[in-house]
């Protein structure tokens, strides 16, 4: 199969499986429709059957990748939406925001669902990096940008579409990239572009679930893509990223 065709193969794997995962949710929902409605920001019930959906349509795409980034993007993205999908169920009512207050409660002996996302999807973000770079100093950069991406698109994810649309816009351009760099940016392409219509409608949000799962495929596709330099330039940015968005919420939060 020529490049073009694995990358074609990734996108149409991903969006498809997202679909589908998402249509059967919907008609046999596990445990009842209750438990995956939610009211978004402007009071409108919907449901967060995208985010199992685009967990599953990212791992199906991310078959056809070369063994180790596979493998990789296997564990970031299934760790992510794992971690994710529990703080969308456990965390339901859990007012408290940013990565202080979730550090505080463990000191006190409480592990929240946010302490959870925090630990889980960074431990199986640095077990990425080792698959995807050979060096140390290489493998630690590219676990702080598998699980910075994560924790960028949940962070933007505040309003319908916005996290699908960004990662959209910046998936698309990986796929002008030759090799493993242009088929990984097309898995999270093909989930997002699956679930964006859906999302800007207002009849389901992506969740925690959704968020992180797609921003760990990302980040993969962005490690897979970059040397140091630009693995360093990404993580620098998204650790600025983080401390912003920890600074508002506590902000938000008090």
């Amino acid at each position: 199969m020529s490049r073009h065709g694995v990358r074609t193969a990734a996108f149409l794997a991903a969006l498809g499986t997202t679909r589908t995962v998402a249509g059967v949710l919907r008609r046999r929902p596990p445990g009842g429709s209750s438990p995956w409605q939610r009211k978004n920001y402007a009071g409108r019930t919907v449901d967060l059957f995208a985010g199992p959906a685009a967990t599953a349509g990212t791992l199906l795409g991310a078959a056809v990748l070369p063994p180790r980034t596979r493998q990789a993007a296997a564990l970031a993205v299934l760790a992510a939406g794992v971690c994710g999908g529990y703080d969308d169920i456990a965390g339901a009512g859990d007012t408290r925001r940013g990565f202080g207050a979730h550090l505080s409660a463990l000191r006190e002996g409480e592990v929240t669902s946010g302490a959870v996302k925090l630990f889980g999807i960074g431990a199986a973000a640095l077990a990425a990096g080792t698959l995807l770079k050979e060096r140390p100093v290489d493998r630690l950069l590219a676990g702080i940008v598998v699980a910075g991406t994560a924790h960028l698109v949940n962070l933007v994810d505040v309003r319908p579409g916005r996290a699908t649309i960004g990662v959209l816009g910046l998936a698309a351009p990986g796929l002008l990239r030759r090799g493993p760099a242009g088929v990984a940016a097309a898995v999270p392409l093909g989930a997002a572009a699956a679930v964006v219509i859906d999302d800007l409608g207002e009849q389901t949000m992506i969740g925690d679930a959704g968020a992180h799962a797609l921003g760990a495929a990302l980040g993969v596709a962005i490690v897979v893509g970059n040397g140091r330099a630009g693995l360093a330039a990404h993580a620098a940015a998204l650790v600025t990223a983080a401390a912003y968005g920890d600074k508002v919420s506590r902000a938000a939060a008090g």
